[in-house]
């Protein structure tokens, strides 16, 4: 079965389709380009590309699967409305999962992360279960959207914060948003992945998937409120 895979909670506006079965889940195509102020424009043409690559119509979909953030609100509500509409026009489910576990869960305490860093191992690796990784992701406002991760596994999180206050307690970070606030991070900073992986997105779904677990509804991680506000009532004119 294939399902697509939509993530636009970071500048990387992602559209994937994946094919699942019990023997686990292939990537058939990806389209990602990095630009924060075109996920509107982006998104939709990938979507149509991804399904050409891997030579199926939109009807031949089983699911879809989103990253439900956190990320900023409209670049956010893209890619879920986006998600969303499918799975109503298509009368299949959609299933959402937090995005930072799409950089989270692939740091599975196989040692891959501290061998990239040139010999991270710390706190986590010394007590047995692997590396403990923070993922950062930009959340704009001088911010960043942040989890703790064990074997792949979300020990905290997710959360928004100054990257200052953020907790020191991981062997590394991964993500954009610890590229950007290495120094104030206070850990080694992988390169990468910058972003979400669409197959470790796809792989956290394949479960529901696989199962024909009901739809559900693709609730946002906004984690604090749109930059937008409604207008306060005009002042009186002191005569």
């Amino acid at each position: 079965m294939y399902a697509l895979v939509v993530d636009s909670s970071t500048p990387a506006v992602t559209a994937a389709v994946v094919e699942l079965d019990a023997s686990g889940v292939v990537l058939r195509a990806e389209r990602a380009t990095v630009d924060a102020k075109a996920h509107g424009e982006l998104l939709a043409p990938q979507v149509h590309a991804v399904l050409a690559e891997a030579g199926i119509a939109a009807r031949d979909l089983t699911a879809v699967v989103a990253g439900v953030g956190p990320g900023p609100f409209t670049g956010l509500r893209v890619g879920l409305v986006t998600a969303a509409a499918l799975g109503q026009a298509l009368n299949i489910p959609t299933y959402g999962v937090c995005s930072l576990d799409g950089l989270g869960a692939a740091q599975n305490g196989s040692g891959r992360g501290a061998q990239a860093g040139g010999g991270l191992s710390g706190r986590g690796a010394q007590a047995g279960g692997g590396p403990t990784v923070l993922v950062a992701t930009d959340a704009r406002r001088r911010e960043v959207y942040w989890a703790v991760y064990r074997d792949g596994v979300r020990i905290t999180g997710p959360a928004v914060d100054k990257p200052d206050a953020v907790p020191a307690e991981a062997d590394y970070a991964v993500g954009e948003g610890a590229i950007r606030y290495a120094s104030l991070l206070r850990l080694p900073v992988l390169p990468q992945p910058r972003y979400p992986s669409a197959l470790t997105l796809a792989t956290l779904a394949a479960d529901r998937v696989l199962a024909g677990k009901p739809s559900e509804p693709l609730t946002p991680l906004y984690l604090r409120r749109p930059d937008a506000a409604e207008p306060k009532p005009a002042k009186p004119v002191l005569r």
